[in-house]
């Protein structure tokens, strides 16, 4: 069931719809479930070994130029950047690679049997939507330091007095914290911050949005919008 709560938009009178992810799931998990709920004929294990090996080939086929087709999604690459000439050759400091996924026809006709719950106007305050990496173009994934991140979200303009106040890269594994400076702050608005990505090592990182903005108001104390995905650094 893909349950759902309301954020108010500045109309009051409108909203929009945000999914509530109970949590991530990894393919050993996901083999499990088929065997426990789905029935499967094969075991967990060896169902994770067979899905490994297939994401394996499948990642090797698109580097090799091919589109893939599995029916529940089709994935290609793409080379972004624009060539000055028809002799220019790939500059990865100007032009870049990214894996495209979109829903193919069996995972479409799964939608109707889909059952949304409205759970309420969810709570009016900072949230981070959407972040989308400038330089590859990937959305909620990628990082690219040094480059451009919007961050697309709902009261998220840095705002404060508040010493801690700022936009944070947390690494999951260290949990060392790293603060985009004040001068990399590109744009700076209640529903989208541009900042440029700081010199991250590779890795994945939670995104962390500190401000005591309220509209109209400035908080006594902070809050902190946190992205409820991982981003990485390659």
């Amino acid at each position: 069931m893909c349950t759902i709560t309301f954020l108010t938009k500045d109309n009051p009178n409108d909203f929009t719809a945000r999914t509530i992810s109970e949590r991530s799931l990894n393919v050993k998990q996901v083999c499990q479930s088929a065997v426990s709920r789905g029935g499967a004929d094969i075991s967990a294990s060896s169902m994770e070994h067979a899905t490994e090996l297939f994401l394996n080939e499948m990642a090797y086929q698109l580097c090799d130029g091919y589109s893939i087709n599995t029916g529940y999604f089709t994935a290609n690459i793409t080379i972004r950047g624009v060539f000055d000439s028809p002799s220019e050759t790939f500059n990865k400091d100007k032009h870049s690679i990214i894996f495209r996924f979109n829903q193919g026809e069996k995972l479409r006709a799964e939608i109707p049997n889909i059952e949304v719950e409205i759970l309420g106007v969810a709570e009016s305050s900072a949230a981070i939507l959407q972040v989308t990496d400038v330089k590859s173009g990937s959305v909620n994934d990628l990082l690219t330091p040094g480059r451009n991140l919007k961050i697309a979200g709902s009261k998220i303009k840095v705002a404060g007095n508040d010493p801690f106040i700022g936009v944070f890269f947390v690494n999951t594994a260290s949990n060392v914290r790293t603060m985009v400076e004040e001068s990399d702050m590109v744009t700076n608005n209640p529903s989208e911050l541009i900042v440029v990505i700081p010199a991250l090592l590779a890795g994945t990182y939670q995104l962390e949005v500190v401000t005591q903005y309220a509209g109209s108001m400035t908080l006594k104390e902070p809050r902190t919008a946190v992205f409820d995905r991982e981003l990485t650094v390659q």
